[in-house]
């Protein structure tokens, strides 16, 4: 995201603002992430797996505005955009695995 973030053209207004708020939500899943990894609870544990799909997909969206409404070509969208929807069937995954018993 940080790399993606650099290299996008920010001389339109609309990128600058998608770009950040891409590389706001893109470093806030890791966060949230290791944040899961350190909980004191299964409560905890969801809640912060949970917060970190929101901001993967959050991400998937301001990917595809930039892509489809910004005309954003380049090898790093397509390559992220499948990453955070491979990153949202995991987190999806455990934290169903999380709800049972």
């Amino acid at each position: 995201m940080i790399r993606l973030y650099v290299e996008l053209p920010k001389q339109r207004e609309e990128v600058r603002i998608l770009a950040r708020q891409l590389l706001r939500s893109g470093t806030s899943v890791a966060a949230h992430v290791r944040e899961a990894s350190r909980g004191r609870s299964r409560e905890e544990f969801m809640s912060k797996l949970g917060g970190a799909l929101q901001e993967t997909d959050e991400s998937q969206l301001w990917i595809e505005l930039l892509r489809e409404d910004c005309r954003i070509d380049g090898e790093s969208l397509p390559a992220l955009h499948r990453e955070a929807e491979e990153s949202i069937a995991i987190l999806v995954t455990m934290i169903k695995g999380s709800k049972r018993p």
